[in-house]
């Protein structure tokens, strides 16, 4: 494509250009001649000098958005039997028919991504996933609904599979045992519809990375900055090691963590990450043994992990 070229001053030749926005003129800043005057000003013609100002005065509606099932853009006659009350009399036969009849005029996609969407929002809430994932879920469900998908399915197990593909594609993933608990629905009929929607809509996501879980696991732990920083240091030593190569992230995640708190002497047990992790004991146990080993750091841990103990059995002494 060919370049648009510069605007130069054809009095001096400079490019350099400064535009008043009160008079919409377009001056040079090298010999103040004026190159361009009466343009259009685009912005409103009125002023807010607080959000509440501006929520009012505003005239235009909000961008559109997979969200919600009509995008945000379609019109809907009353909210409920109340609203009839509002209106005269002679009116509420005519209000009436208009709502009856708008209801008749959906469509059966629309029934179905207005309950859906309910559900998404749900979903999205309980687990604290970011409205980048939830735009991209509502786009890729609707997509799944005019191919014909859902039918036969529930809707509930599409919207969880999509939401373990978005988050994951993301960097904000969520195990299955995290998704079984927002939507009620078995891990093993969760799997089943993700790899069903990822091979009908072509979804190719690649495997989470155990450095992806850190931020929220340690959160969820109550761990300091240094803590989250240290595992994940240790994790890249582990993953240069190959100790990772064919283990769960998440169990990699927990014993990266846990070596850290240790470390770093702060308390955590086996039990409590386990715990917030939705892995066994043994696994992180395991993993540990395979991180601190190959690293060469287990004389250390072991020893930082002792004074730690012998720290807090002091203070419960007190």
């Amino acid at each position: 494509m060919a370049e648009i070229p510069k605007p130069k001053c054809p009095e001096c030749g400079s490019t350099s250009f400064s535009k008043d926005e009160h008079r919409g003129e377009l001056i040079c800043n090298k010999c103040g001649m004026v190159i361009e005057e009466m343009e259009i000003d685009m912005s409103p013609e009125w002023r807010a000098f607080d959000t509440d100002q501006q929520s009012k005065r505003t005239r235009t509606g909000a961008p559109l958005t997979f969200t919600k099932h009509d995008k945000g853009i379609s019109t809907e006659i009353g909210k409920g039997v109340g609203e009839l009350y509002k209106v005269s009399v002679k009116k509420r036969a005519q209000y009436y028919r208009l709502r009856k009849w708008n209801k008749r005029l959906t469509k059966s996609k629309d029934r179905n991504l207005s309950y859906s969407l309910s559900e998404l929002a749900r979903q999205v809430s309980y687990l604290g996933l970011p409205k980048s994932v939830h735009e991209e879920v509502g786009r890729l469900y609707e997509k799944a609904v005019t191919k014909g998908l859902v039918r036969g399915r529930s809707m509930e197990s599409i919207i969880t599979a999509l939401i373990y593909a978005v988050a994951r594609e993301k960097r904000s993933p969520r195990t299955l045992s995290e998704l079984a608990a927002a939507s009620g629905i078995e891990k093993r009929e969760i799997g089943r519809a993700y790899r069903y929607v990822a091979r009908e809509l072509n979804i190719r996501i690649l495997p989470a990375l155990a450095e992806e879980y850190i931020p929220r696991f340690s959160s969820l732990l109550g761990l300091s900055g240094p803590v989250q920083a240290l595992a994940k240091d240790i994790l890249k030593s582990a993953v240069d090691e190959e100790v990772t190569s064919g283990k769960g992230p998440t169990g990699i995640a927990a014993a990266a963590l846990y070596i850290a708190a240790v470390l770093k002497g702060e308390r955590r047990t086996q039990r409590d990450i386990a715990d917030v992790v939705g892995v066994t004991e043994v696994t992180i146990r395991n993993r540990y043994k395979d991180i601190v080993r190959k690293l060469g750091i287990e004389e250390e841990v072991e020893r930082k992990a002792a004074e730690v103990e012998k720290m807090y059995a002091e203070r419960k002494e007190k």
